[in-house]
C-alpha cells in the first residue's frame, strides 16, 4: 500500500486522535499512565437486598444467562464462571494479571467479547425485572450473591474484565439502571457506592483513549462518568465525585456535537451502534432528571432529537432495522422483554425524553422501556413524525418508502472511519420483510476469511470488481482510500450516486421507485476481468427462470446492455453476533463494461 494513501488515512482519522492513542500506549508501556497506579478494594456484603447473601444456598431465581441478545447458556452450579466464553466454550486462564498486561487478541480464547459478556451484567437487569414482578426479595438475594462472587473473582483492575474502560462503563450503567428500576437510587447501600467508585477510578485515566476512537467508547464512558459521579455525589458530597460528573458532562456534550452529524447520523455508520449511543444519552438524561440536576445544553438536546429521528426512520413496524454497519451484539438497556433486533424501545424512550412526544402512541411492548424507568408516555398536539423519504447527506444514507416497499440506500460517503465495504448497498423491505439484505458482522475476532467476507463487498447488495474490496484494508479495523460520492442526485423517489475506487473501477447506481416496483440501474466500468452484482435474498423458496427470479410475492427481473451470466448461489449472513446462517444470493456476472437493469416488482 502506498505511503501517500496511509498518510491520507491518518489525516482523515485526525492527527489529534492519533496523538491521543500514541500518548495512551506510551503511558501504559512505560508505566506513566496513572491507571497503573490504581488500587481499590471491592466491597462484599449487601448490595440490593436487606442482608448479606454471601453464604446463601437458595435455589437461584435465574440459572440461565443470555449472551448478545440471543445465545442462552446455563449457569453451572449457583454462580456464573466470569471467565467462560459461551462463543468459543473456552475459559480465560490468566485472571491474576493486571488488565494492561493482557493482550488484545488471544488465540487460545478467541473473541474476548465472549469472556466479557457475563460481566456486562445484563443478568442484573433481568433479576431487577423479576423482583419488580415477584416482589419477594428472592431475586435481590441472588443479585447480591452474584455481585459478591464477581467482586471476589475479579479484584479491582486485575483480569480480563477490567481490560476495557467501556466494559467497566457498561457495568456502571447497568447497576444504576437496576437501582432506578427498583426505586433504590436515592437510598443505595454503601457497597453499591464503593463498587461504582472503583469503576470510575478505572474509567477516568483512559477516557482520552476512548475519545480518540470517535465512536461508542467515548459516549459510553462519558455517560458512566456522568451518571456514576452524579449518583455518588447525591449520596455523599465529595469533590472527586463532582469532578467525575463534570468530566462526563463535558465529554457527553463534546461527543454529541462531534459524532452526531447534522442529519442525525452517528459516526460509526451502524444502526446498532447508533442505538448504543442513544441509549447512553437516554440513561444520562434519566439520571439527570431523577437527581434534579441542571439540564444539558440546548445544542445537546437538538443533536439527540435528530439522532432519535434518524433511528425512527430506519426502524420498521415490527422494530427490526437494516443490518447496516458493524454490529457487536450490544444492547445497552435490555429493560424490555423484546427481541434484541427490536429497536422500538429505544425510539420510544428517546422520543419521549428528547421530543417530549412518544413516537408510538398505541400500546405496545416498546412501552416497557418507559415503564421500567417510571416515565409517562407523552403526546404533543399536531406533532408530525419524521418522513421516511429522506436524504441523510452527511451520514451517507437515502431512505424511501412507497406502496409496499421501503429502501435504504448507502452512499459512499465517510466523514469518519468506515468499517465495511458497503458503498451503494441497497437494502429492500417488502411488506415489512427484509427481502434484500446486508450480511452483518459475525465477529470481531474471526478467521481472516470471515472478516473479509462479512465486512467486505460480497456481504452487500452492490458490485464487486475483480475479486477485490471497495477499499484496501490497512488493518483489522481500518480501510484506506475511503470512497467519495460522484454524481449524487436526489429527488424523493428518484436518486443516484457513484464512486471510483482505488483501482479506478467505477460504479454508478440509479434507483427509481414507481407504482409497486423499484427500478435499479447499475453502470459499471474500469475493471480488468469481471464484475459481480449481488442481490442477497431473504431465505425463502426462490425460483430462477432465465432472467426472472421470484418467490411468489416479489419478482426480480434482470436485463443488461451486454452479455451477463446469472446464477442463484448461496452466501452467509449474521443477524446476531457470532451467529452465521445461510441465505440465497443472486449473482450477476459481467466481463465487460455494461449497464445492468434490475426491476423488483410486487406481484401480490
Amino acid at each position: 500500500m502506498s505511503l501517500v494513501m496511509k498518510g491520507q488515512t491518518a489525516l482523515a482519522l485526525g492527527l489529534f486522535n492519533l496523538f491521543r492513542v500514541f500518548k495512551y500506549r506510551i503511558g501504559v508501556k512505560t508505566g506513566l499512565n496513572p491507571v497503573q497506579k490504581l488500587s481499590a478494594q471491592l466491597p462484599t456484603g449487601c448490595f440490593f437486598s436487606q442482608c448479606a447473601a454471601i453464604e446463601a444456598k437458595t435455589v437461584p431465581v435465574n440459572s440461565t444467562l443470555t449472551a448478545f441478545g440471543y445465545l442462552k447458556y446455563p449457569v453451572a452450579g449457583q454462580l456464573p464462571n466470569w471467565f467462560y466464553s459461551p462463543l468459543t466454550e473456552h475459559t480465560f486462564q490468566n485472571t491474576g494479571k493486571a488488565w494492561y498486561q493482557i493482550p488484545d487478541f488471544d488465540a487460545n480464547v478467541g473473541d474476548i467479547k465472549g469472556i466479557w459478556e457475563a460481566s456486562r451484567f445484563d443478568w442484573l437487569i433481568d433479576l431487577a425485572l423479576h423482583e419488580r414482578k415477584a416482589r419477594d426479595g428472592q431475586a435481590l438475594v441472588q443479585l447480591d450473591l452474584w455481585l459478591n462472587d464477581w467482586c471476589k473473582k475479579n479484584p479491582a483492575y486485575f483480569g480480563p474484565n477490567w481490560k476495557c474502560g467501556q466494559e467497566a462503563s457498561i457495568r456502571v450503567m447497568h447497576i444504576i439502571t437496576a437501582l432506578i428500576g427498583l426505586g433504590q437510587e436515592q437510598h443505595a447501600h454503601d457497597n453499591v457506592c464503593a463498587f461504582i467508585e472503583a469503576h470510575l477510578k478505572r474509567i477516568e485515566p483512559t477516557i482520552d483513549y476512548a475519545i480518540a476512537q470517535d465512536n461508542n467508547h467515548g459516549t459510553s464512558e462519558a455517560a458512566a462518568l456522568y451518571i456514576g459521579g452524579a449518583f455518588l455525589n447525591a449520596n455523599k458530597l465529595l469533590p472527586q465525585y463532582k469532578k467525575w460528573q463534570a468530566l462526563g458532562e463535558k465529554w457527553l456534550a463534546n461527543r454529541a456535537n462531534k459524532l452526531i452529524m447534522h442529519d442525525g447520523g452517528f459516526s460509526q455508520y451502524s444502526i446498532n451502534y447508533h442505538r448504543v449511543m442513544l441509549d447512553s444519552y437516554c440513561l444520562a438524561e434519566i439520571v439527570r432528571q431523577k437527581f434534579e440536576l441542571k439540564p444539558f445544553s440546548g445544542q445537546l438536546y437538538r443533536q439527540l432529537q435528530k439522532a432519535t429521528d434518524w433511528l425512527y426512520v430506519l426502524t420498521q413496524a415490527d422494530g427490526d432495522v437494516p443490518n447496516l454497519g458493524a454490529n457487536d451484539g450490544a444492547r445497552l438497556l435490555p429493560v424490555s422483554q423484546t427481541d434484541y433486533r427490536d429497536f422500538r424501545p429505544t425510539v420510544q424512550l428517546a422520543s419521549t425524553l428528547f421530543h417530549q412526544h412518544s413516537y408510538y402512541q398505541d400500546l405496545g411492548t416498546y412501552d416497557q422501556s418507559l415503564n421500567f424507568f417510571h416515565i409517562h408516555k407523552l403526546e404533543k398536539e399536531n406533532f408530525k413524525l419524521p418522513s421516511r423519504n429522506q436524504i441523510f447527506n452527511e451520514s451517507g444514507l437515502i431512505t424511501s418508502e412507497k406502496d409496499n416497499f421501503f429502501i435504504a440506500f448507502k452512499l459512499p460517503k465517510f466523514k469518519f472511519r468506515p468499517s465495511q465495504c458497503d458503498g451503494l448497498h441497497l437494502d429492500v423491505w417488502f411488506k415489512g420483510q427484509n427481502i434484500l439484505r446486508d450480511g452483518g458482522t459475525y465477529s470481531y475476532n474471526s478467521s481472516p476469511e470471515d472478516l473479509e467476507y462479512f465486512s467486505g463487498v460480497a456481504s452487500h447488495n452492490t458490485v464487486e470488481f475483480d475479486k477485490h474490496q471497495q477499499m484496501p484494508r490497512l488493518s483489522r479495523f481500518l480501510f484506506g482510500a475511503w470512497l467519495t460520492p460522484k454524481n449524487l442526485t436526489y429527488k424523493p423517489y428518484e436518486f443516484g450516486c457513484g464512486y471510483q475506487d482505488y483501482w479506478q473501477c467505477e460504479h454508478h447506481r440509479k434507483v427509481l421507485l414507481t407504482d409497486n416496483q423499484i427500478e435499479v440501474v447499475d453502470n459499471i466500468s474500469g475493471f480488468q476481468q469481471q464484475a459481480i452484482l449481488r442481490w442477497r435474498l431473504q431465505p425463502d423458496h426462490w425460483v430462477l427462470n432465465n432472467n426472472i427470479l421470484t418467490n411468489g410475492k416479489v419478482e426480480i427481473i434482470l436485463e443488461a446492455e451486454h452479455s451477463i451470466s446469472i446464477h442463484l448461489t448461496e452466501g452467509e449472513e449474521s443477524r446476531y453476533y457470532y451467529q452465521k446462517t445461510k441465505l440465497p444470493v443472486l449473482e450477476i456476472t459481467a466481463i465487460q463494461p455494461t449497464t445492468i437493469f434490475t426491476v423488483i416488482k410486487d406481484i401480490t
